[in-house]
């Protein structure tokens, strides 16, 4: 949750987004979140920067007590290192701390697509339908979108193994998600404009989620994010006139994952 979150929403393009519980600006985020009600807003677990709500070695560095990168972290997950109590205990801390602020939660997601690796997933799932939090993001996206942007492609295969592995799909009756999925494939780059107008072109039948990435780089954000320079070059798009008027056409109806 940040400014420039709240200014695409104002701007109309943007209806739900999501928030870290052990995030650096968690005190900004709340007084964003509590400020704009017509926000969708989900947990964005973390698993993967800073430190944890609580002591969960088995997830962390034991030198320095921070979570451990992703890379670490899917290696410690395939090799079934990951205590399944601490993982749990740390996703119910991360989703109560967004409740106890007063915030309704409608969706989980997670920092760096973490939630959907073989040894977190069946967690994340269990504590979801625990919590009552009926949306998950499945990041699943078509390799034939922007096929030629080979960073994006890579990454997209590294998830659909992922979700594989995970036996992800099909959830539980009683979760659910979007049909589809596009977002990996819009990042990065000066061209996203021009992706998302595709985006919005090609859309399929049904619900999509379109991840985006709006903001302002100051030094929270480089404190805790390599991806900055991009998130400012979104924002301009997801404000502009050109965006604002192809959402508005009426062949598109924005939604959100509270109406899932």
């Amino acid at each position: 949750m940040t400014r420039g979150i709240i200014e695409a929403h104002a701007a109309g393009s943007v209806t739900s987004t999501s928030m870290m519980a052990n995030g650096l600006d968690w005190e900004s985020a709340v007084r964003l979140a509590r400020a704009t009600r017509t926000l969708d807003v989900g947990v964005h677990l973390n698993l993967v920067q800073g430190r944890p709500l609580l002591r969960v070695p088995s997830l962390t560095d034991a030198r320095t007590g921070e979570l451990l990168p992703l890379g670490a972290l899917a290696r410690r997950s395939l090799a079934r290192r990951i205590d399944r109590d601490e993982l749990a205990a740390e996703l119910r801390a991360q989703i109560e701390r967004v409740r106890q602020a007063g915030i309704v939660v409608t969706h989980l997601d997670s920092h760096r697509h973490a939630h959907v690796l073989p040894g977190i997933f069946p967690a994340v799932r269990r504590v979801a339908i625990e919590a009552g939090i009926r949306v998950l993001r499945i990041p699943r996206e078509p390799l034939g979108v922007n096929a030629l942007y080979a960073g994006a492609t890579a990454r997209k295969l590294v998830l659909a193994t992922s979700l594989r592995l995970s036996r992800a799909l099909p959830l539980d009756s009683a979760l659910a998600t979007t049909d589809h999925f596009r977002g990996v494939s819009l990042q990065g780059g000066t061209r996203f404009a021009g992706r998302l107008r595709r985006a919005l072109d090609s859309l399929e039948p049904g619900s999509t989620e379109l991840m985006v990435h709006p903001g302002h780089v100051d030094d929270a954000l480089v404190a805790q994010d390599s991806y900055t320079r991009p998130r400012a070059i979104e924002l301009a798009a997801l404000t502009s006139p050109g965006i604002r008027e192809r959402l508005a056409r009426g062949d598109l109806e924005l939604t959100s994952f509270a109406a899932l």
